[in-house]
């Protein structure tokens, strides 16, 4: 089975060196660069199956460089923090992150959030979802039909209107949470479990940002929120 490949951006060489080592103890294939630039041209170059970004680069800094590789990929995309300031966290997800992990932080915990994207990406609805059919919306030959919405559960797809919608990995298995029971409140919590893979909690902004970008794709009055409870999508 081949190695993961991880390209790590991160401009503190005792940082980058540590953690290149730690990663490759387990067992994972790592390209570290000093640079957003240099990041960028490794992440064209050699195509990696994740990608780890400090928020604070120099050349082209780790918000303006998940952008860039977003807007050519929907490979996942950790970011790493210095600080939990709620702007920064904010802004990389908004960039399309699926994640990220605050400095300093634990070898152990760093690659538990590495393999749960990556489950995340590798079972792409594999795990989303429990509700039955006949509660999922109207389906059509397997296409679960919202007004102008259509989720295709077997072919990954989504469009609305006719028109192809383009989601993340992430986005397509929140997507499929709410379709699988439209009108049921769903907590961050319960999100964070089933579409994060978090087993211990964790930090309910990556849930809001995530349904802010879903909104914006497939309509912001589509999925609701339940002051104090949660999401849901409108039946």
């Amino acid at each position: 089975m081949a190695e993961t490949h991880v390209l790590f951006v991160e401009d503190d060489d005792v940082i980058r060196e540590a953690t290149q080592l730690a990663l490759e103890r387990d067992g994972f294939a790592v390209t570290a660069m000093p640079d957003g630039l240099s990041g960028l041209e490794s992440f064209r170059e050699r195509q990696p199956d994740i990608a780890l970004l400090d928020v604070m680069l120099p050349g082209m800094d780790g918000v303006s460089l998940c952008r860039r590789i977003r807007d050519e990929s929907t490979v996942p995309v950790i970011m790493l923090s210095a600080r939990a300031d709620s702007i920064d966290v904010v802004l990389g997800l908004e960039a399309g992150a699926d994640d990220y992990v605050t400095k300093p932080f634990d070898g152990a915990v760093l690659v538990a959030r590495i393999r749960a994207v990556l489950r995340r990406f590798g079972h792409a609805g594999g795990t989303a979802g429990g509700g039955d059919a006949d509660r999922a919306g109207q389906e059509q030959g397997g296409v679960l039909v919202f007004g102008d919405l259509e989720v295709d559960t077997d072919g990954m797809e989504v469009r609305k209107g006719g028109a192809p919608v383009g989601l993340t990995p992430t986005e397509m298995r929140l997507l499929l949470e709410f379709s699988s029971a439209p009108g049921t409140v769903l907590s961050r919590d319960k999100l964070l479990e089933r579409v994060w893979d978090y087993g211990w909690g964790g930090d309910t902004r990556v849930v809001d940002v995530h349904v802010q970008r879903l909104r914006a794709k497939i309509g912001q009055d589509r999925i609701e929120t339940v002051r104090g409870f949660g999401y849901k999508l409108k039946a």
